[in-house]
């Protein structure tokens, strides 16, 4: 289930008003006047009164500016906005109209915390003293007792969301592999991720030497006519020093990749990807044991940002894409060279509003990725891309490469990689179902963008990956974490 239109047009009424004053050098001065703004009153539009309503785009205009939406910072890029949750059912147990209000009192019974009481026509939960172990559900003879699963909670992957004792959603942030299911899961819109989007505005306008460069999921997301020709010429008006195609990293993190795998086949070890920021949290925080399967080759876009800053070392990257474990792999992994900031597609095109820039058609001839590279964004495009590399550097070998497409998928390979009863040789982890195309920030739904991404990708030439590297001063920077 994905938020609705309302929650998404709120987001981005906030993203745009807080990026046009961050432009205008307005921000400090008017932030408190934002939330007055958007919510005139006297009626409210979408809750029960305009002063909740406020309070929730003033917690927004804080994520906006890269800050959590209260007082409690936990460091986590996501964050629950409790304003917005409090809407949320409180209790996952509710006793409903079935209830005949037997004489047994089987659910009182069964209850070990005194969480059911009897009422005049049918048992009633307290919530607060609920502790969701579904034991009364269980032991109802008329099956009148139902489990509300809250969306964010269901959808979590790692059981990474627990309620606090008033009922609002807590994410523990050891558990959380920063993958943003949840955000568009809750039809309240009360789950966000911080923002860089203030300190990119401020970069472009000092004058700084600011790179963008676009994940390779790009493609397709916008239109037929949308190519990465368009995305250079939109993000140079915007101040942008140059862009690039991070399916060239794709290449990149292939070619060396190829070479690791490689080197662990012959030496009787296994390894998982590194590209999936989401992938390699639920590895480190979830399966410790095979932190050291990880590969050490950098994520695409870690690749073409050290080639940037060692063409150019003052430069500052900035990664935009359908991520928001990017961010995390930003703020959390802390690798040496890696992009300065991330911004989800609405986070980019809140900048390219506060400037009235527009992404406009242009010929699909900015080719600096083999068409490899560029289905890196797929699931199961790490793994053609990596054997390719294999083939074009006649590397004599066949493996078996687990192409795990989701966060459950990607966990079962890893319980059975833990396990040492894994029937393969690598895995391709990819978060996302469908991989980054899949992803939770994604302008348009990877089936609906499917046709123009494949036709894009048709109008490339033929070229191979080391073919492509060629043209790159590849030996001027590392490819490797350590």
């Amino acid at each position: 289930m994905y938020a609705d239109e309302n929650v998404i047009t709120i987001k981005h009424k906030v993203l745009n008003e807080v990026a046009r004053l961050a432009f205008e050098g307005k921000l400090d001065e008017e932030r408190d006047h934002i939330a007055a703004k958007l919510i005139p009153g006297p009626l409210p539009q979408f809750r029960c009164c305009i002063y909740k309503e406020r309070e929730i785009i003033r917690q927004r205009v804080r994520l906006a500016e890269g800050k959590a939406p209260g007082a409690e910072d936990d460091g986590n890029i996501i964050q629950v906005i409790n304003s917005a949750c409090e809407d949320c059912p409180i209790s996952s147990y509710t006793v409903t109209e079935n209830c005949q209000n037997c004489l047994g009192k089987a659910c009182i019974n069964a209850c070990k915390f005194g969480a059911i009481e009897p009422g005049r026509h049918r048992s009633h939960i307290d919530a607060s003293k609920c502790k969701e172990c579904g034991q009364c559900a269980k032991a109802c003879p008329y099956n009148a007792i139902a489990h509300l699963k809250r969306p964010c909670k269901f959808s979590c992957p790692v059981d990474a969301i627990t309620y606090n004792e008033y009922g609002l959603s807590v994410i523990n942030k050891d558990k959380c592999i920063r993958c943003g299911k949840c955000i568009h899961s809750c039809p309240f819109g009360a789950i966000g991720t911080k923002s860089f989007m203030v300190p990119v505005i401020e970069a472009l306008k000092s004058g700084k030497h600011v790179y963008a460069m676009a994940a390779p999921a790009t493609e397709g997301q916008f239109g037929p006519d949308i190519t990465m020709a368009s995305w250079r010429k939109a993000m140079k008006e915007l101040g942008f020093v140059d862009f690039y195609d991070v399916g060239l990293g794709g290449d990149m993190t292939a070619a060396y990749e190829a070479e690791e795998w490689t080197e662990a086949y012959k030496e009787g070890k296994k390894k998982v990807t590194s590209c999936c920021p989401a992938f390699v949290n639920m590895v480190r925080l979830h399966f410790p044991q095979l932190a050291d399967c990880v590969s050490t080759t950098v994520s695409p876009m870690c690749g073409v940002s050290r080639l940037i800053k060692a063409q150019d070392p003052g430069a500052i990257t900035v990664f935009i894409g359908p991520c928001v474990a990017k961010k995390s792999e930003v703020a959390d992994q802390k690798i040496e060279g890696n992009a300065d900031y991330v911004l989800t597609y609405s986070e980019i095109r809140a900048i390219m509003r506060a400037k009235n820039v527009k992404l406009e058609p242009c010929e699909n001839n900015d080719q600096i990725a083999s068409t490899f590279g560029k289905r890196f964004a797929n699931s199961g495009g790490v793994t053609a891309a990596v054997l390719q590399s294999m083939k074009e550097a006649n590397a004599d070998i066949e493996v078996k490469v687990q192409k795990a497409n989701g966060a459950a998928e990607c966990k079962k390979a890893l319980l059975l990689l833990r396990a040492g009863k894994l029937p393969f040789d690598f895995i391709e982890g990819m978060a996302c179902e469908g991989g980054c195309v899949g992803g939770p920030s994604a302008y348009n739904d990877q089936f609906s963008s499917k046709k123009n991404r494949d036709a894009l990708i048709s109008q490339a030439d033929d070229r191979g990956i080391h073919e492509n590297l060629s043209r790159y001063q590849m030996d001027s920077f590392s490819m490797h974490r350590e």
